[in-house]
């Protein structure tokens, strides 16, 4: 197993170039049916891999929807298509991509919302993952594109609002641009990970990347609030409950962020103040914009119907324990899990490092401490890597870190492990 190259590499490199424009100019948007099924028609005559990826309005809406779908494959060049024009019908393109392999850069961030299209890739490849198993310090598509390509993207409008029409040209040359370079640099990860042995580990991961299954909904995600930690007692915790469901039904009718409909910081302001009156409540910073007077007697509604609760209703004070306690806890409440723990914790950073991997990418932290909370009841390698692949570790997983968890979880609180 080849050791990566360290960041430093190649001191005489030439500086990179500047890439402002793709190399075919930019594609007019695929708005129309007629449209597609021409564009489809190229993809499918086109050949090797194609590089996807999206644009969302994070930020800006309610969904997660893609606003913008760019695709590139050689022999076809990049096309842009506009979902929201076409209406989400994007049948044509599907059966276009069709057992192709996808190429694409933090694909679980692109993959929600291009399956609520219908476009679901047969075979993938990450390039953000594959820097990741590469052991590179720095994976964004612009870094890695700089390293191993030699080009420098001209990038700015990530966090724009892609919702927003006509889309503005530059805003379309950076579209483009996110996947003018996606196959070659696929190919250069494809050459370095193979050269580092670890092509295999990286195929297992784009696998359970693709076949992931949609993540569970959060358990009382009202408690995810900004500034929570400032409030104190239930009925506080109640009111911002009932705020954060009437803003979250607001900003879901409206398909606009939460945070644009009323910020976090104004949630616990409210909570914490208890207005009775829509005097009081707009007599608070934000509270008093126009757009919040006109929504003066929703927020009080809402305030209101806390006040109302009865303790039985009212919401606990800490939150509902999800798995293990936090991990400074251990030693107090079981000093054997936080021995076990400890030393699991050596033995994965020592994987790590030999294997130039982060080490969230060798084992997930979650799964590590869970195991060590409650570990199988006998500890040998075998029953180890079966809760390993129980709880969702992958083969290649397994392979490095059955055999050193066995025997950390022998470990003993004041006995060197």
């Amino acid at each position: 197993m080849e050791a990566a190259c360290p960041e430093s590499v190649e001191p005489d490199r030439p500086e990179p170039v500047l890439l402002t424009e793709p190399a075919d100019g930019v594609p007019p948007v695929v708005e129309t049916p007629e449209a597609l099924e021409t564009a489809a028609s190229a993809l499918a005559a086109g050949s090797g891999p194609v590089a996807v990826d999206t644009e969302r309005a994070s930020g800006y809406r309610y969904s997660q929807r893609a606003y913008l779908v760019q695709l590139r494959r050689e022999g076809a060049g990049t096309v842009l298509v506009d979902p929201i024009a076409l209406g989400g019908a994007l049948a044509p393109l599907a059966t276009a991509l069709d057992g192709t392999e996808w190429v694409l850069h933090a694909a679980s961030q692109d993959l929600p919302c291009l399956a609520e299209l219908g476009l679901h890739p047969q075979r993938l490849f990450d390039t953000e993952l594959a820097g990741r198993l590469a052991g590179f310090e720095r994976v964004s598509l612009g870094t890695l594109v700089e390293r191993m390509l030699g080009y420098r993207l001209e990038k700015g409008h990530s966090a724009a609002d892609w919702s927003r029409r006509p889309l503005p040209d530059d805003w379309l040359v950076y579209a483009a641009l996110d996947v003018e370079l996606l196959i070659d640099l696929r190919a250069r990860m494809h050459e370095e990970l193979a050269r580092q042995g670890k092509l295999d580990w990286a195929w297992q991961e784009f696998e359970a990347v693709r076949t992931a299954e949609p993540p569970r909904p959060r358990a009382e995600p009202w408690r995810r609030t900004s500034g929570i930690h400032r409030v104190r007692s239930a009925r506080q915790l109640a009111a911002i409950r009932s705020l954060w469901e009437v803003r979250d039904r607001v900003a879901a009718e409206r398909d606009i962020a939460p945070g644009r409909v009323l910020p976090d910081s104004a949630l616990v302001q409210a909570a914490q103040s208890d207005p009775k009156s829509e005097s009081e409540l707009t007599a608070l910073p934000v509270f008093g914009g126009r757009q919040q007077r006109r929504r003066a007697s929703t927020w009080l509604g809402a305030l209101r119907a806390a006040r109302k609760l009865s303790g039985e209703e009212l919401p606990a004070v800490s939150p509902p324990q999800e798995g293990p306690p936090s991990p400074n806890r251990w030693a107090d409440r079981d000093p054997a899990a936080a021995a076990r723990l400890a030393a699991a914790r050596s033995a994965m950073s020592a994987i790590a490092e030999e294997h130039s991997l982060p080490i969230e990418n060798l084992l997930l932290p979650d799964l590590l401490r869970r195991l060590c909370w409650t570990p199988p009841e006998d500890l040998d390698v075998e029953s180890v890597a079966a809760r390993l692949r129980e709880r969702g570790a992958r083969e290649w997983q397994v392979e490095l870190t059955a055999a050193p968890l066995s025997t950390a979880l022998q470990a003993e609180p004041g006995r060197p492990s």
